[in-house]
């Protein structure tokens, strides 16, 4: 038996729920984000919505992480420690990919591998939060598709009647 005997892997001989769950979470809360900035061109209202589902994912995903470590009587990095620190200076890095972290993941703990993911979960979260915000301001200055719809009628309408 090895790696692609386990559930998280398409397999069924090893059962892995906890490890699907999450991984569910981080592609719901990638998926979200995607599918609410596509949505965001027509209506405001969607992508707010989507973001906020995105939101909640991440954070069910951060929470797992939190879990998994404490389960096991394993360190959580305080906010400012000196490897939080570190990582979130990494995580501002752009454009970030898994080469990055490549040779920190593939060496390090499962303990150090948790709190990393912890620090990149927060630091998408803290960016999301900034998103939620400017959405709506803008969905406040300019209203939602329907509105900006029956503003568009009613000036074709006044237009038509001028003309």
């Amino acid at each position: 038996m090895g790696y692609g005997d386990l559930g998280c892997y398409g397999a069924g001989k090893i059962r892995t729920p906890h490890i699907d769950q999450m991984v569910q979470a981080a592609r719901s809360g990638k998926k979200n984000i995607l599918e609410g900035s596509k949505a965001g061109t027509a209506s405001k209202e969607m992508e707010i919505k989507l973001t906020c589902v995105a939101r909640g994912s991440l954070e069910e995903l951060l929470d797992d992480y939190r879990d998994y470590l404490r389960a096991r009587d394993l360190r959580i990095w305080e906010k400012d420690s000196p490897e939080a620190l570190h990582v979130r200076e990494m995580g501002r890095k752009a454009p970030l990919t898994y080469e990055d972290f490549r040779s920190i993941v593939e060496t390090r703990s499962a303990e150090v591998i948790a709190n990393i993911a912890i620090c990149l979960i927060n630091q998408a979260n803290y960016l999301i939060d900034r998103q939620l915000r400017r959405l709506d301001r803008e969905f406040v200055e300019n209203g939602g598709l329907r509105e900006r719809m029956t503003r568009a009628r009613l000036k074709r309408r006044d237009e038509k009647r001028r003309g």
